[in-house]
């Protein structure tokens, strides 16, 4: 067997052939869609409770199938994945092996542009992975169709360019130059100077909200309203000069890496961070979020890449390694960047537990920069400091893509109906926070007042633990029977204080609430000679 059959990258596409076949692959993804298996009625004897229940049951069972079904046509693509031989690793696999495996439209993401007079090269996606934009520091800039691989424009804006981001659509991206941040057409015409930004080192667009959020080199936060043009938010993080930012998107929460070791988390609507986690013991170096919006990736100068879980701030694993640059792509691989060498990590067991799944070593002298994961597609991107390159990533994209959500083949007419759709639906920034999930719930009742018998059952269950305590016996002189009694009165004083606080409070709070509203009333005009004068 030679070294191409060995080192081979299967994507398997099993296609029923008979009745059978298709029953069985139906029966899988029912399993999938149950919650459990089916209880067991026979030992019960009310025959009300146990109709009731087999009747619950066998609803569970058709909306189970009718799922099932719903996947099989709604979803027919599945998912490519690296198998090895044997004791082969798949890590050990290299894109040369994976190029003579797979067909012509998928070797055409396989390419290297060299541009050493430009870079470092910095880049983005749409949220379709049709386009994508390329900004080089030395102040190129260019859109690319990743389709048809064709060049739509390129210009050279003659300044530095540290970081660009398309906006809601690939008719407009933004670029963070040495002053200010400037916004652009697809045609490269300036539309745009954004002066308040400042000289801003990292751009991330929300578009659910149309706010774009970028962080200068003072360490300022903004968030920009692109539709009204409005400045939403301009805050000081106080915790100095940084690079590493990223938006979760499941709640619009922009995440901030900083010298500290620190991660925080901000909204546009609080001067203050929401989160403040010491994630590392030395600088933040690269960070990124996961799509569920549960787990977080960071990486620190102390040689670590750490997983956490946001739900309960507390971290999952923590893998020895470093990285300038990490990002996830649709499926939940992590791919981490390094000076020239390129790690992807997948979680195999699904219990976030992150193995080694592919390696990849770039030319000797590549400064790795950027790595961003193609939507839609097993495409990973990455911006080097000769220019960028892609590499197959088996796995790594959603392999079915909903045309209401993003479009890759979309023509002008549905990009205009779903630019007036999304503009309909825009989010106002008070609704971006930590749990969405209490948007549009009930706001919880206050505490009743508690009553006047409740109160002196507490008051007399505490003294009566008062009581009950043990005094610890004293050197001689200190223990006599006279100040045992005096330290108990003093315990059920301490014990007594809050309730009586509590109680002159809300006598007091009373008192004020009924000289307000005798103040208010207007007397008659024979009482008003009576009245209290105002001191002027």
């Amino acid at each position: 067997m030679d070294e191409g059959q060995e080192n081979q990258a299967i994507i398997t596409k099993k296609k029923p052939s008979t009745h059978q076949d298709i029953s069985d692959e139906l029966d899988l993804k029912i399993k999938k869609y149950l919650r459990g298996e089916a209880a067991s009625f026979e030992d019960l004897k009310d025959r009300k409770l146990k109709r009731q229940l087999s009747v619950r049951e066998e609803l569970y069972g058709n909306a189970a199938k009718a799922a099932a079904k719903a996947e099989k046509w709604l979803m027919p693509n599945e998912g490519g994945y690296l198998e090895a031989e044997g004791i082969e690793k798949t890590w050990r696999i290299k894109q040369e092996a994976i190029a003579k495996e797979v067909g012509l439209v998928n070797l055409r993401n396989l390419y290297d542009i060299v541009l050493p007079d430009l870079g470092p090269y910095t880049l983005d996606f749409t949220s379709s992975g049709r386009y994508m934009a390329v900004g080089g520091r030395k102040g190129h800039l260019g859109i690319v169709d990743m389709i048809n691989l064709s060049l739509i424009k390129e210009l050279q804006v003659g300044e530095t360019v540290r970081d660009v981001v398309f906006l809601h659509n690939e008719l407009f991206f933004a670029a963070a130059q040495k002053k200010f941040v400037y916004m652009y057409n697809r045609e490269g015409t300036e539309i745009h100077c954004l002066r308040e930004h400042g000289a801003a080192l990292k751009l991330q667009f929300l578009k659910n909200h149309f706010l774009l959020a970028s962080v200068n080199k003072f360490g300022q936060l903004h968030y920009q309203d692109i539709t009204m043009g409005d400045m939403v938010g301009n805050f000081r993080t106080g915790l100095g000069r940084t690079n590493v930012m990223e938006v979760n998107p499941f709640n619009a929460v922009v995440g901030l890496g900083h010298a500290g070791g620190t991660v925080t988390m901000w909204k546009p609507t609080s001067s203050a961070p929401l989160v403040k986690m010491l994630c590392h013991h030395g600088p933040v170096s690269a960070l990124a979020f996961h799509s569920n919006g549960h787990l977080m990736a960071t990486a620190g100068k102390d040689k670590r890449i750490k997983l956490w879980d946001l739900r309960k701030f507390e971290p999952l694993q923590t893998i020895t390694g470093h990285a300038n640059t990490l990002d996830f792509s649709q499926k939940g691989l992590l791919a981490c960047g390094s000076g020239s060498f390129v790690r992807v990590m997948n979680d195999v067991s699904g219990t976030q537990n992150y193995s080694n799944y592919m390696n990849h070593s770039m030319a000797k002298g590549y400064q790795i920069g950027r790595l961003a994961f193609r939507p839609y597609e097993d495409v990973l991107a990455i911006g080097h400091s000769m220019g960028w390159s892609s590499i197959l990533i088996p796995g790594a994209g959603e392999p079915n893509f909903d045309t209401w959500v993003a479009n890759p083949f979309e023509t002008s007419k549905q990009r205009r109906e779903k630019e007036v759709r999304s503009l309909l639906d825009k989010l106002p920034a008070e609704t971006i926070m930590l749990d969405p999930s209490k948007i549009g719930t009930v706001k919880s009742t206050r505490r009743e007042k508690v009553t006047k018998q409740e109160r002196e059952t507490e008051i007399e269950a505490a003294v009566e633990a008062a009581k009950s305590t043990k005094l610890k016996n004293k050197t001689k002189g200190r223990n006599k029977p006279g100040k045992k009694m005096q330290k108990k009165q003093d315990a059920i004083a301490r014990v007594k204080r809050p309730y009586l606080e509590e109680k002159i409070n809300e006598e007091q709070n009373i008192s004020q609430k009924k000289q307000k509203t005798s103040e208010n009333v207007e007397l008659p005009k024979s009482l008003q000679r009576f009245a209290r004068k105002k001191s002027s």
